[in-house]
Parts: structure tokens; sequence; C-alpha cells
């Protein structure tokens, strides 16, 4: 996560405290609003081990990837 917060300062010109509160409120609403398959690994992603595999992961929820 720390690298999304950093990636969100940097393009909003905020400091990271505030982007760390702009990325907590986006997961928290993808948790609401995404399938629950999918919603239970947005803190897995966010965290950023092995962030590619996880994504794949969430693509083949999706009915996409390989």
């Amino acid at each position: 996560m720390d690298e999304l917060v950093k990636l969100v300062a940097s393009k909003l010109g905020v400091t990271e405290d505030k982007a760390k509160v702009a990325v907590d409120l986006v997961a928290g609403f993808l948790k609401k609003k995404l399938p629950a398959p999918l919603a239970s690994q947005i803190d897995a992603v966010l965290s950023g081990g092995g962030l590619a595999d996880k994504a794949k992961g969430l693509l083949k929820g999706l009915g996409g990837g390989d």
C-alpha cells in the first residue's frame, strides 16, 4: 500500500497522510461494491506482496486472465 500512497501523494500534490486516507477510502468502497471473493482480496493486493500473482487471481475471478 505504501507504493500506492506515495503515488497518490505525488500525483495529487498532497501529504502521504492525506493520500493514505484517500487510498483507505477507495479500498473500503471497493470492498463494499465488489463481489465477496474479490472484495476479500483487496487488503492482500494493497499489501503489495506478490502483487502480480494476486492481480491475476483477481482477474480470474472476473472471468479474465489465464
